[in-house]
C-alpha cells in the first residue's frame, strides 16, 4: 500500500536535455514568483490598510476638533448672546481650535520623524 503512494507521488523524472531544461524553467519562474510577486501582493495590502487606516483617523481627528469648536462657542465667555457679531472674544474658539490642531500635527510629524530616524539608524548598522 505505502508502495503505491511512494510511486504516485514520486517527482517524475524528466529525461534528458530538454526535459531538464523544462524543469530549470520551471523552477526559476516559481522561485521569481515566490520571490516578487508574493511579497508584492503583501505590500499592496499593507499599504491599503495604512492608508484606510489613516483616513479614518483623520476624520475622526477632524470631527474631534470640530466637536471642540462647537463647544467651546456655546461658552458665553467665547460668544456673548446679546451682542449680534459675538462679542470681543467670538475668534478665541477658532484660535484655540487652530492651537490644538498644529499641536495635534506637530506630535505626529515629530512621532514621524523619530520613527524615520529609527528605522534609518537600524538600516545602517545591521547587527
Amino acid at each position: 500500500m505505502s508502495d503505491q503512494f511512494a510511486e504516485k507521488y514520486r517527482p517524475k523524472s524528466k529525461s534528458g536535455p530538454v526535459g531538464q531544461i523544462n524543469e530549470l524553467k520551471d523552477l526559476v519562474a516559481g522561485y521569481a514568483k515566490q520571490q516578487t510577486v508574493d511579497p508584492l501582493k503583501t505590500l499592496g495590502r499593507y499599504l491599503g490598510y495604512g492608508f484606510a487606516g489613516s483616513m479614518v483617523m483623520g476624520l475622526g481627528f477632524f470631527l474631534l476638533l470640530l466637536a471642540l469648536l462647537r463647544g467651546l462657542q456655546q461658552f458665553t465667555v467665547f460668544n456673548d448672546p446679546s451682542q449680534i457679531d459675538g462679542g470681543t472674544f467670538s475668534w478665541a474658539p477658532y484660535f484655540i481650535t487652530s492651537a490644538a490642531g498644529t499641536v495635534l500635527v506637530v506630535i505626529f510629524l515629530w512621532r514621524l520623524i523619530v520613527n524615520l530616524n529609527k528605522h534609518h539608524a537600524a538600516s545602517a548598522h545591521p547587527a
